[in-house]
């Protein structure tokens, strides 16, 4: 038996760090939507007890350190799974991105080896085992839109955002996540209005989901990480309706709803930055 699942990337349209928790990780109120840039992952039924991943490229690993495998052996250790699988990951996510790569990956994994080894597990169910892995798991199990609170696990979905093209630019340099949380400072940087940016989606205004854009993350990446600010007022010289990063960055993206002007904006961004993508918003509630 065998089975692909696709896996696509989220932005950020609006990140929050409300505090840091007696846990240690910091509190947040995000909402983040997927986009028409995925990795597939192509699930094959093993009769022995063993998980293989193999990957397209060369900069992920294939062993206990990723994502995709650490959901296989959860899901094998938690219900006593005595099958197999292999693992097969196609990347066209940019890696250490800001993007959920690994986490939608991870995500992609809980969703195909629960029809691969016939678990009858809710989506609800998934997402939980999921937030075990990782902070964006849950998010990227349920895919569309959504508002992300917690450390990122507690789920409200919402309606679809606008249509638009999202032009998505990464420099060369990899960002950690971990790194840019330490360096933040909550009383010096500026906080998104999220209720704002929910009824701008609500409402399906364009222009205002534009205007509430909104990053707490982005004034520590951009001081450390000249290159990103570059790349971001470049977006907003090329005209595009919202420039933000996503994540911790390094990926900054920018919105337009017209064909051209998106057209414009790559090809004024190749040769100065590596990687440029256009993609369309998806932000359906849709998943395999």
């Amino acid at each position: 038996m065998r089975l692909s699942i696709k896996a696509p990337a989220k932005i950020n349209l609006a990140l929050d760090v409300l505090f840091k928790r007696s846990d240690g990780y910091h509190e947040v109120n995000m909402v983040m939507t997927t986009i028409d840039l995925a990795d597939r992952l192509d699930f094959t039924l093993l009769e022995e007890d063993v998980i293989q991943v193999e990957s397209s490229s060369g900069v992920i690993p294939i062993d206990k350190r990723n994502l995709a495998y650490q959901a296989a052996r959860l899901l094998k250790e938690r219900y006593d799974v005595k099958k197999g699988c292999k693992i097969e990951i196609s990347k066209k996510i940019p890696v250490a991105a800001g993007l959920a790569g690994g986490s939608t990956d991870c995500a992609a994994t809980l969703r195909g080896l629960n029809k691969l080894w016939q678990l009858g597990l809710s989506l609800d169910e998934l997402a939980q085992l999921g937030s075990e892995i990782g902070s964006d798991v849950a998010f990227c199990v349920y895919g569309g839109t959504a508002i992300a609170t917690g450390r990122g696990e507690k789920i409200k979905r919402i309606p679809a955002p606008p249509p638009a093209w999202v032009i998505l630019a990464k420099p060369t340099v990899g960002v950690s996540t971990a790194d840019i949380y330490r360096q933040l400072n909550l009383e010096m940087c500026e906080h998104p209005n999220i209720p704002a940016m929910v009824k701008a989606i609500e409402e399906h205004n364009y222009i205002h989901m534009c205007k509430q854009l909104g990053n707490t993350l982005e004034d520590v990446t951009l001081q450390l990480y000249p290159n990103v600010a570059k790349i971001k007022e470049k977006m907003k010289r090329l005209g595009a309706d919202g420039v933000l990063m996503s994540g911790s960055g390094p990926t900054v993206f920018g919105l337009t709803r017209y064909d051209n002007k998106m057209k414009r904006i790559v090809n004024g961004l190749r040769g100065f930055c590596s990687q440029v993508y256009a993609v369309r918003l998806l932000g359906e509630n849709k998943v395999d």
